[in-house]
C-alpha cells in the first residue's frame, strides 16, 4: 500500500507489500540543513504513527526485548480493567523489530514531538532514549540514531512480568479510547508476521496463541450473559431458573 509523505492513515491489518514504502528523498540541497529526527516505534506506532513523516523504514534495535509489561488505563484499557501494551526490556543479545519514521523540518519535528509527548509520555508513562536503529534494507548504510519511548518499572502504570496465559486473559477483557486491547495484540502480531517473516518473536506469538485458545470460552460466557440480560425482571429471572430446574428434573426421570 502506498502512502503519501504527509499522510497519517493507519497501516492495514493485512499489509500488501513486504515493507512499508519510503517516500522519495528530496533533491533540494537546502533540505539537508533542516532539522531531522528519526523516531522508532515497536508497538502501536508501527501501524498508527499519528504524525506526519517524510519516510519510514522497517528494521531493528539491539539490546532490547519487547514485553507486554506496561499497563494502559487510557488507550487500550481503563482504570477498572487496565490493558497490557508493550515496552522494552534491556536484554543483551536480543533485537526488537519495528518501524523508524523520519521527520524533517522544524514544523514536522516539533509537531511530532508535541503529539508523542501526550500520547506516549503523558498518557502512556513512557520516557525517551536514543538508540541505534538498523534498517532491514542492507543497502541503507550505517545504523541511524533514533528516538524511542520506553516505559520503565518506575512509572505508576508498570505491571511487570506475568505468564503468557495471564497476559492474554487480561488483554481479552480490556478496551480503551483507541480500541480493544485484542486489536492491539493482533495488529502487532500481523506486522511481525508480514513485514518481518524471518523473525520469531516468541513472547508476542505465545500471547497471541494463548488469546486464541481463550476465545471459545469468552464467546460461551458472553452468550450466557446475553441470555441472562434478556430477562429484565428479577421475578422473571427466578421463574426462568426454576423452569430450567424442573426441565432438568424431568429429563433426569425420563
Amino acid at each position: 500500500m502506498k502512502r503519501d509523505a504527509q499522510s497519517t492513515q493507519e497501516y492495514p491489518s493485512r499489509p500488501e507489500g513486504p515493507e512499508p514504502p519510503a517516500a522519495s528523498s528530496s533533491s533540494d540541497p537546502a533540505a539537508e540543513l533542516k532539522p531531522r529526527l528519526w523516531i522508532f516505534g515497536y508497538g502501536s506506532l508501527v501501524w498508527r504513527p499519528g504524525f506526519e513523516f517524510t519516510s519510514r523504514k522497517v528494521g531493528f534495535i539491539r539490546g532490547y526485548s519487547r514485553r507486554f509489561w506496561q499497563g494502559d488505563t487510557f488507550h487500550r484499557g481503563s482504570e477498572q480493567a487496565p490493558g497490557r501494551v508493550v515496552t522494552l526490556l534491556e536484554d543483551c543479545g536480543a533485537c526488537t523489530w519495528g518501524v523508524a519514521y523520519e521527520v524533517c523540518g522544524e514544523q514536522q519535528v516539533a509537531a511530532s514531538l508535541q503529539y508523542l509527548n501526550v500520547r506516549e509520555a503523558v498518557l502512556g508513562g513512557y520516557d525517551t532514549k536514543l538508540v541505534s536503529f538498523h534498517p532491514q534494507d542492507k543497502e541503507a548504510g550505517e545504523p541511524i540514531q533514533a528516538l524511542v519511548y520506553i516505559a520503565t518499572p518506575q512509572n505508576p502504570s508498570y505491571l511487570g512480568p506475568a505468564s503468557e496465559e495471564d497476559i492474554a486473559a487480561q488483554i481479552i477483557v480490556s478496551s480503551g479510547c483507541a480500541g480493544h486491547n485484542v486489536e492491539y495484540l493482533l495488529r502487532l502480531a500481523d506486522f511481525m508476521r508480514y513485514f518481518c517473516p524471518q523473525v520469531e518473536d516468541k513472547h508476542l506469538f505465545s500471547i497471541e496463541e494463548a488469546l486464541i485458545a481463550l476465545l471459545p470460552c469468552l464467546c460461551h460466557s458472553e452468550k450466557a450473559l446475553e441470555e441472562a440480560a434478556s430477562i429484565p425482571q428479577k421475578a422473571e429471572r427466578e421463574n426462568f431458573l426454576q423452569g430450567s430446574s424442573r426441565r432438568d428434573e424431568a429429563i433426569g426421570t425420563a
